[in-house]
């Protein structure tokens, strides 16, 4: 191979973007990803799939939140007052996760090459505001009855609506949930866990409302306060979800399988640097491997064209990978056994 020809190769770099060319005209995501057809760009199918569960997680959330309300204002509770508000919240934290789909499957411009993926993470940081101020204004309300006690009335009702509530926020936070890992959205699937925590404050409720009705008047407040505190955990929690993808951050294994599959392939010698992060609910890779010295440009493209086929086929939410090649470093030659250099 000349040495203007091992420059070439050592300089060949090759991407394809999301719905770019694949061997076999699908590729497998893992984690349920099922099957992208190369007629379908995957950002846009995945962000429509996210927009589906947001639109029906709204309608749930929205009627559990107005049927609270009206329990709230008949009976006076607080910590139902807590988990409305914080149900409200979470209902509102659709509309920004919804901006950002929609922002997501416009294509790259020439100002912003990369498309506008980062969108959804910028919703993220809007989400966790949204739950910081629920949790902030349940806390106030709370410590404020907690001094200034007053009776809550009709407690079967409030418990009634600890129950729909519970039952609500679950059914959304499993739909969330299995949406979001479908299609890889840090975002969405910390707006799950967000409903999650939303169903058991609302049992916390249904206690309050016993602790009343036993004769226990500050039992209301308390368990206003309790639900406050879960909900600032759940601040920090998403708070590192999305701060870790803001930073680029991706967990190990990704590297890992994305290296693993890449050694596998033929032709390549050595991978020798990973770097993976996530661009809203997808991954872009980049992805350094050698290659026989002694091969010429066209065939180390074609090595490179099956390392991004494999990668597109087995690692799941990948949408664009680079691959570099360098020449692999010449081997020293082996002396016989028995021989002794003079």
């Amino acid at each position: 191979m000349t040495s203007g020809a091992r420059d070439g190769a050592a300089r060949h770099r090759h991407g394809h973007p999301h719905g770019g060319h694949l061997h076999d005209g699908h590729s497998h995501g893992e984690e349920g990803g099922g099957h992208r057809h190369g007629g379908v760009d995957p950002s846009i199918a995945t962000s429509e799939r996210g927009l589906w569960a947001l639109k029906w997680s709204l309608v749930v959330l929205g009627a559990t939140a107005a049927f609270q309300v009206v329990i709230v204002i008949i009976s006076g509770s607080v910590a139902l007052l807590a988990d409305t508000v914080h149900n409200v919240g979470d209902a509102l934290s659709a509309l920004p996760l919804a901006v950002a789909f929609i922002l997501s499957r416009r294509p790259p411009s020439p100002r912003f090459t990369f498309g506008l993926h980062r969108s959804e993470d910028l919703a993220g940081i809007a989400i966790v505001v949204l739950i910081l101020f629920s949790a902030l204004f349940a806390a106030y309300e709370s410590t404020r009855r907690l001094f200034e006690p007053s009776d809550v009335g009709v407690l079967w009702a409030v418990m009634a609506a600890g129950l729909v509530g519970c039952l609500g926020n679950e059914a959304v936070a499993i739909f969330r949930i299995r949406v979001g890992r479908q299609i890889g959205s840090a975002a969405l699937v910390a707006d799950g866990y967000h409903a999650r925590t939303d169903g058991l404050t609302s049992l916390a409720v249904v206690v309050g409302a016993i602790g009343v009705a036993l004769g226990y008047p500050k039992a209301d407040p308390i368990v206003g306060l309790l639900i406050s505190a879960v909900i600032f955990k759940v601040v920090w929690d998403a708070s590192k979800s999305i701060g870790e993808r803001l930073l680029d951050g991706a967990d190990p294994s990704i590297g890992d399988q994305i290296a693993t599959v890449a050694r596998q392939t033929e032709g390549v010698g050595e991978v020798t640097g990973v770097r993976a992060r996530w661009h809203g609910h997808v991954i872009r890779a980049e992805v350094d491997i050698t290659v026989r010295g002694d091969l010429s440009v066209s065939d180390a493209h074609d090595i490179t064209e099956r390392v991004v086929g494999r990668l597109r086929d087995h690692v799941g939410f990948l949408s664009d990978a680079v691959v570099r090649v360098d020449p692999a470093p010449p081997q020293a030659p082996q002396r016989e056994p028995g021989m002794v250099r003079r």
